[in-house]
């Protein structure tokens, strides 16, 4: 199919906390669309405030989709999501509508961009077993470390605190004896990709990620993660390694203090925006970054409807 006849695809990303779900709303409601999460910790229901998952009166009646989607302790792959979310970017395009694909997943969004060939791998379960015990001898940092050696530029799109990634990419690297980042070849997007950027200086950015987290915890953060362990769910999930859950849960264990949690769940968000940094560049030529205004979403919108014909 030639660029000319691909359908359009319009890409809202940037780091979290930057904006995203405000503007992504109003641009749907402007351009009869419809949004696609490309948010890893959206998925699953029940955590809700700790990843600040967009509410009802929020959504304002347009249509998401891949949020609520998993249990906690239901593991999506990223060949899942990116076979979901094709099947569902084709839906909305058969409803003669506008697809957004919104967040700040870097893999997601890129898997669908790039067109990521994902090689069907199956799990080698005893593996991978073999590097939970190496991690539990030498620590998930240490892990991780060997991980960076091996693989840099895996490494580099991993938080090091994900065993559960981390452990995939090396049993990967292991079974095969190629890189796990070399593994997913490129192929031509299926769509017509308009990739916008939402940017704030930092300042601004880590002011909002302070409000936000004192925000969660005033709307009930550490009842939400008590009434997740208290459902059956264990502490060990990797869903609770997301950043909100795994400092409560330590609250909730004794480690440390609420006092001392709530820091470093701002300090933990901010080392986790610089490394989606490595996701969206900002002299990445394929990315229109836009710096947040009050004219933002008039200004994304006239955007979109330059260089797509909608």
């Amino acid at each position: 199919m030639s660029e000319a006849k691909k359908l359009p695809l319009v890409v809202i990303l940037g780091p979290t906390a930057v904006g995203k779900t405000t503007v992504s709303v109003a641009l749907a409601s402007r351009l009869d669309g419809e949004i696609v999460s490309a948010d890893s910790r959206l998925l699953y229901r029940g955590m809700d405030i700790g990843t600040a998952k967009p509410t009802p009166a929020e959504m304002q009646g347009i249509p998401h989709h891949l949020i609520d989607v998993a249990e906690p302790d239901e593991m999506w792959s990223l060949a899942i999501y990116q076979r979901e979310a094709y099947r569902i970017i084709d839906g909305i395009h058969s409803r003669g509508r506008l697809p957004f694909l919104v967040g700040g997943t870097g893999q997601y969004i890129r898997s669908i961009v790039e067109g990521w060939h994902i090689p069907p791998q199956k799990p080698d379960l005893r593996l991978r077993e073999a590097i939970t015990h190496w991690a539990e001898e030498i620590g998930v940092e240490g892990l991780y470390e060997r991980l960076e050696r091996l693989d840099p530029a895996a490494a580099s799109n991993i938080d090091y605190r994900n065993l559960r990634r981390t452990v995939r990419a090396l049993e990967v690297i292991f079974k095969t004896g190629e890189r796990f980042s070399d593994l997913r070849q490129k192929h031509t997007c299926r769509y017509n990709p308009l990739v916008l950027g939402i940017a704030r200086t930092r300042e601004s950015l880590y002011d909002r990620i302070d409000r936000r987290v004192e925000q969660m915890l005033d709307q009930g953060l550490v009842d939400e993660v008590q009434g997740l362990l208290d459902a059956g769910y264990t502490q060990d999930l990797p869903t609770f390694s997301a950043i909100g859950y795994a400092e409560v849960i330590r609250y909730l264990q004794g480690e440390i203090s609420l006092e001392e949690a709530v820091p470093l769940i701002k300090r933990n968000t901010r080392i986790f925006v610089r490394r989606q940094a490595n996701w969206f560049k900002p002299d990445d030529e394929r990315i229109a970054w836009f710096t947040a205004s009050p004219h933002l979403e008039d200004e994304m919108e006239a955007y979109i409807r330059r260089n797509l014909d909608v």
